[in-house]
């Protein structure tokens, strides 16, 4: 009888998870599916007439397809400002976790500070501003950074002390320097919590709603979920457009979350556990 009790809550963990995640996503696809005058009635029902296609198709060509600029927009900013967070959270890490002194405390110091402080975002325009960075590419690209490393940097910390310092040494005593060592030895280690890094950060990045909007607005610089006022006003809402227009946006964060399941638990499960 005792044997069985942890299936069983198993089973009942599975069941509600499964009703917490995949019944919202449901939902979204089905009212994507239907046409405009049942996707207004917020019923979970079978749309009448399967118009699923149809729909993406309008999405796709709302406002002289300004979706591809959006997903162009979204993945050039996702791509480069995870690769910086990547490199510099590891580089700090390592730094961290082998040159323990004044400055590595007051530098930990800083990194917690910063994933508890909010954001100012009037004070934080005023300085893109005078830097010439507000509204451009470049500027929203740092405020990600500036965003995403701190959780970076603790993952990364945490893992590299896992590593012996014995590899270290014996790299020193071939004659590597240190930037040889941190990328032949260290870094190629840090794989796991790489993976973790880059899925956790990229959907963070992808998804990031109030970011672009206060940081990147117009047009040009649209990203994917700026997309969702093109069918949203005060006069008339498509909802099976803009629902249509979610499932689009969930698909890439979705896929990514579905093979790299194991790794990022693996990453932040190892540096948790033996750091």
């Amino acid at each position: 009888m005792k044997s069985s009790a942890p299936r069983v809550r198993g089973i009942i963990a599975i069941a509600i998870s499964a009703v917490v995640f995949l019944v919202p996503f449901v939902f979204i696809f089905l009212t994507a599916s239907k046409t405009a005058a049942d996707a207004s009635r917020f019923e979970f029902t079978w749309p009448t007439k399967f118009v699923l296609l149809e729909n993406i198709a309008e999405v796709f060509q709302a406002r002289d397809y300004v979706i591809v600029r959006a997903f162009i927009n979204s993945t050039t900013l996702t791509v480069t400002s995870v690769t910086i967070m990547v490199v510099l959270a590891a580089a700090m890490g390592y730094v961290i976790q082998r040159r323990a002194g004044l400055w590595t405390n007051a530098t930990q110091l800083l990194i917690l500070a910063a994933l508890i402080v909010p954001t100012a975002i009037v004070p934080t325009i005023w300085v893109m501003q005078s830097v010439g960075l507000y509204r451009t590419m470049f500027g929203m690209i740092l405020i990600e950074v500036v965003g995403g490393l701190p959780f970076c940097v603790l993952l990364a910390s945490a893992f590299v002390a896992t590593i012996p310092r014995e590899l270290d040494e014996a790299a020193v005593v071939d004659g590597a320097g240190p930037l040889r060592v941190f990328f032949t030895i260290v870094l190629p280690l840090l794989k796991p919590v790489i993976v973790t890094m880059i899925v956790v950060q990229s959907v963070g990045v992808f998804n990031d709603f109030t970011g672009p909007l206060y940081f990147l607005p117009g047009s040009e610089n649209v990203t994917v979920q700026a997309t969702l006022f093109n069918f949203q006003s005060q006069t008339l809402s498509q909802w099976n457009l803009l629902f249509a227009d979610v499932l689009l946006i969930t698909i890439p964060p979705l896929v990514l979350y579905i093979f790299f399941n194991r790794q990022i638990v693996d990453g932040m499960v190892n540096g948790a556990v033996k750091g």
